[in-house]
């Protein structure tokens, strides 16, 4: 038995979500990738305005260090802070997963929005290692003119919620 919350027009949640497809039709509409999406060990998360979905954010952990992936919000949508409630409720998901450091990749724009987070620059390589084996970071071993055109960020999260680690 599947027990929903039920949405209250106007009010945001950001919630757990297996609606892969929904995931997928946003991340085309935003030009990004779906590749990976399906990958086991990954998480999404989607964020309802109401009941209308109106962004989407993926987490991949291994051991003690998350990536977050995916980040979007529809176009419309944004400057309301639904980024913002996105990108808190992965830092939730990677901390209660177990991850003491989330790591993103980011372009231009998305490099500055997720600074404003706490997020810092990281090297390339720090990312390849610590996250090895996880679908976003073996994909891009396999496309070196990706590699370079990728700002790689950390956010320390390690003292997040209620035990320090």
């Amino acid at each position: 038995m599947v027990i929903r919350r039920r949405r209250i027009e106007g009010e945001l949640v950001v919630e757990q979500t297996r609606d892969l497809s929904g995931v997928a039709t946003m991340l085309t509409a935003a030009g990004m990738t779906t590749e990976g999406i399906t990958w086991p060990a990954g998480c999404y998360l989607m964020a309802y305005l109401g009941r209308e979905p109106v962004g989407a954010v993926g987490i991949e952990t291994k051991v003690d260090a998350a990536l977050m992936r995916s980040l979007v919000v529809i176009e419309p949508m944004r400057r309301r802070g639904i980024g913002k409630a996105l990108v808190e409720a992965a830092r939730a998901a990677a901390h209660t997963r177990g991850a003491r450091r989330l790591y993103c990749f980011a372009d231009g724009a998305a490099n500055d929005y997720l600074k404003r987070f706490g997020f810092k620059p990281a090297p390339i390589g720090e990312v390849q290692t610590v996250l090895s084996g996880t679908f976003m970071v073996d994909n891009l071993r396999t496309q070196p003119d990706k590699t370079s055109q990728c700002h790689t960020l950390c956010l320390d999260i390690s003292h997040d919620g209620v035990v320090i680690r």
